[in-house]
């Protein structure tokens, strides 16, 4: 099967159904056997059939060397068109029954371009599959058999999950049909590259090639998760493997089955985490919630109202810890909602109230550029940055009133912050000042303490963030 692997190589997967509860005796491992009896005909194997076209001759210049060698021997006709030729590639996945009319929950990037889903029960019964809806961001597809009377897996609350806690997965990893295995949960909201949308439950459990879109489980035999990805060098498993929780599955599925398609939310922010040094400088007691780097025109949040330097703190009872957990949040509210935002602005929590909008594929942040530096450089100042003054034209490709060109970075500053950037704003002290020039923004740093910092809003081509810069010890 296809297989995910998540940085370097990686796929996963398991699987398991609904059901017993599987207690560890005092100084004993959990026993597995009856979750497998009773949860194991609620997973199935999931064979793929993808066709794919590839010329049938070697792509070789007529100038490369090589050409005539092959040419002789019939491998390139010549005078000919090279026609390409289709061909067949099979791959396998893992999958459980949702109902007992025949939909099966699978992991997106199984079905991925599948010309014919073959879905096999552990009766030995085999049904073809239609794929009713897939969701890439989630990484989640259901299918429909033409069966009924089927078993059924029980779904779980992954939030009742522990870490430390016993778990286990069915599923088909190198073609091996229903096939357990077993370990703890390693962690839990855990984030992964290039994915916002999912916190994901690490486990330890052996998960392979094959093991994709199959369940997790937990000692109670209810699905708690979708083995998805596995972190792997080899392409095998190495110890992290990482599962969908199964709510955020399930809503996923809802609303395939409901309108045929997945809607998100979104407010229209650029957002980062919150360090210890930037709540000092916003003058937050506590190092949580989303700051908000900038706000897009029009976009819901700024018709609300929210500035850049706002903090998210809530959106209406849930807690925002992390910056991470407020993709999530926004993205689950159906479009159209009014939340209320509680946020940290200029020094006092302030209640925000948005309606959020649809997030559609379009609304993905444009690639970067690089701003060009101005003109009229001055001497590093005690952080070591040489900044200049932007001119109006820059100013205004930039869509911003004013900011200060990064030139040079020559001292002792610790932080992100490279040449090209535009600073913004200097934040300090729970203060936020705009930067008009370089002389107001070395007057800022002038008045630092040694090893102290500073925060700055920057600009990083169209990338608004806040960084906060550490004065070296040893500069005066």
């Amino acid at each position: 099967m296809t297989v995910r692997i998540w940085t370097f190589l990686g796929a996963l997967f398991s699987a398991v159904s609904f059901a017993p509860a599987v207690a560890a005796q005092a100084g004993r491992l959990p026993d597995f056997t009856e979750l497998y009896e009773q949860q194991g005909p609620a997973v199935v194997s999931i064979d793929v059939t993808q066709k794919a076209r590839r010329s049938a001759f070697p792509d070789i210049s007529e100038d490369d060397p090589f050409y005539e060698f092959f040419r002789r021997f019939g491998q390139i006709p010549r005078g000919q068109p090279r026609q390409p030729r289709e061909f067949e590639q099979q791959a396998t996945g893992s999958g459980f029954i949702l109902s007992a009319d025949g939909f099966v929950l699978t992991n997106a990037h199984v079905v991925d371009d599948a010309n014919e889903v073959l879905v096999k029960l552990t009766d030995k019964r085999e049904f073809k599959a239609k794929v009713v809806g897939t969701d890439k961001r989630t990484d989640i597809a259901l299918l429909k058999i033409d069966a009924t009377g089927l078993p059924r897996v029980t779904i779980g609350d992954p939030d009742k999950l522990k870490v430390g806690e016993w778990v286990a997965a069915i599923g088909k990893p190198f073609g091996l049909e229903n096939t357990i295995t077993a370990g703890i949960v390693s962690a839990k909201g855990r984030d992964l590259p290039n994915e916002n949308l999912v916190s994901f439950i690490q486990t330890d459990v052996p998960i392979n090639p094959g093991n994709s879109g199959g369940p997790l489980f937990n000692m109670k035999g209810e699905v708690v998760g979708v083995n998805s990805q596995i972190f792997s060098r080899t392409g095998g498993y190495m110890g992290l493997a990482f599962a969908i929780p199964i709510d955020v599955a399930i809503n996923v599925i809802k609303q395939i089955q409901d309108k045929g398609r997945v809607t998100r939310s979104r407010i229209g922010v650029q957002i980062q985490d919150v360090s210890r040094e930037t709540a000092d400088a916003f003058g937050m007691p506590k190092a949580i919630g989303a700051l908000v780097n900038s706000v897009e025109k029009g976009g819901p949040a700024e018709k609300a109202g929210l500035e850049s330097g706002d903090i998210i703190l809530k959106v209406d009872a849930r807690s925002v810890n992390t910056s991470s957990e407020l993709p999530r949040i926004i993205t689950a509210i159906k479009p159209g909602t009014r939340v209320n935002l509680q946020v940290w602005h200029k020094g006092a929590n302030k209640d925000v109230p948005v309606t959020v909008a649809e997030l559609k594929e379009e609304d993905a942040p444009r690639a970067a550029r690089r701003a060009a530096p101005g003109k009229d450089k001055t001497k590093p100042n005690r952080m070591g940055l040489v900044l200049s003054d932007l001119t109006d034209e820059q100013k205004k490709e930039l869509e911003i009133k004013n900011g200060v060109a990064v030139e040079e970075i020559n001292g002792t500053a610790r932080g992100d912050i490279q040449p090209g950037d535009v600073i913004v704003a200097v934040i300090s002290r729970g203060a936020s000042i705009e930067a008009r020039n370089a002389e107001q923004v070395n007057a800022q740093i002038a008045k630092l303490e040694k090893g102290s910092s500073v925060t700055f809003l920057l600009r990083r081509g169209e990338r608004q963030f806040y960084s906060t810069i550490k004065l070296g010890n040893g500069a005066e």
